[in-house]
């Protein structure tokens, strides 16, 4: 590979990392100013989109359980009470984004809030969406092996690592407070001081 050929490969990654498609618009990220931010408006249509989609997987994923569970096998007391318990992390996930997603609008109509935005990265919408894809995959999966219910620890297990990552490492690890550096002329003023006292 001649060093041409890298450099054209390089200046095409390095203009594609700096050009964004923000709202839909190709926006250079090196002018100086503001970024563009999403409209209340377009944030609430994304999140009834985003609402619409993870409820359709949510019921996709319990249809084509209880299609198989009703063609190819029997229901045992295991399986009810697991399925049981992803209806309701599927109906606690979709309403509590629901309840997040909450637009508010004035007495005339319009527009006032549209709610937290729910493909906000880093949010705390990022998890639930990340429990209604990993509750949907070990419904689909549990098909093949009851085992793969297993797979639902990771919920409890990810929680922890949260936990003590975002907060309890950093109030153990927390570094003291310095004490300020006294010079050795107010160091020897001070035992002087005390040397007095006693």
């Amino acid at each position: 590979m001649n060093s041409s050929y890298k450099y054209l490969i390089y200046s095409q990654f390095m203009n594609y990392s700096r050009v964004r498609n923000i709202a839909g618009r190709q926006v250079d990220q090196t002018k100086k100013g503001k970024t563009l931010t999403k409209g209340a408006k377009q944030i609430k249509e994304e999140n009834a989109s985003t609402l619409s989609f993870y409820t359709n997987m949510a019921l996709g994923a319990t249809g084509i359980y209880f299609v198989a569970m009703m063609v190819l096998f029997e229901f045992t007391m295991l399986t009810i009470t697991l399925t049981a318990f992803s209806a309701i992390v599927y109906t606690g996930s979709v309403q509590f984004m629901s309840y997040m997603a909450r637009a508010t609008y004035s007495e005339s109509g319009q527009l006032l809030d549209s709610g937290v935005d729910l493909n906000m990265e880093g949010g705390i919408a990022e998890h639930v969406k990340d429990l209604i894809i990993l509750t949907s995959g070990v419904q689909i999966l549990s098909l093949i092996s009851n085992y793969f219910w297993l797979l639902w620890l990771l919920v409890p297990l990810r929680g922890g690592w949260m936990l003590w990552k975002q907060i309890l490492a950093p109030w153990f690890f927390a570094q003291p407070e310095e004490q300020p550096e006294i010079s050795e002329k107010k160091q020897r003023k001070l035992e002087k001081k005390m040397a007095r006292r006693h």
